[in-house]
């Protein structure tokens, strides 16, 4: 996977379990998947088997970069693998790093607006429903219940409070 600076340059590569092991700075993209009305988003658990935040619910479809692969081409195509989403235009959301001392990510956000079906990657996500956005807020109101991707909490905070949602 591409390795990144603290400023969020990319720097070379480095294997995937290197990178969560060491703490090494990458980056992601995370796909904010919201009905054509935008009145809901599409609330997923992670697999058990993932490396990273296995079984933890998120509502951001997304992944890591590959060696100079741009953002939106790795948000395509995630959205493409975890959700069966294809063909919809991205909308950009804005870029944040997230740093809790063992995983050091930029990560790029979008939004697109779906109304068709999801598809699963069995492999990647193991529930999903739609919610609407003041159940999304009980949700992460919940962290025993629903514990939460914690890149994906920031993102979705940062989301929620620039479209003025946080009630």
């Amino acid at each position: 996977m591409a390795r990144y600076d603290a400023a969020g340059t990319e720097i070379g590569v480095a294997p995937r379990g290197v990178v969560y092991r060491d703490g090494l700075w990458h980056a992601g993209t995370g796909v904010l998947v919201r009905s054509g009305d935008g009145e809901r988003v599409y609330l997923h658990r992670r697999h058990p088997g993932k490396l990273i935040f296995p079984g933890r619910y998120d509502c951001w479809a997304g992944g890591v970069l590959g060696p100079g692969e741009s953002p939106a081409a790795a948000a395509e195509r995630e959205l493409a693998e975890e959700l069966g989403i294809t063909g919809v235009p991205l909308v950009p959301c804005g870029r944040f790093a997230f740093d809790d001392g063992a995983v050091r990510c930029h990560t790029f956000t979008y939004e697109v607006r779906w109304d068709g079906p999801v598809r699963h990657q069995p492999d990647e996500v193991v529930w999903g429903e739609w919610v609407t956005l003041p159940r999304l807020l009980e949700v992460l109101a919940d962290p025993q219940s629903y514990p939460f991707v914690p890149d994906g909490r920031v993102g979705i905070e940062r989301w929620l409070a620039a479209h003025g949602r946080t009630d």
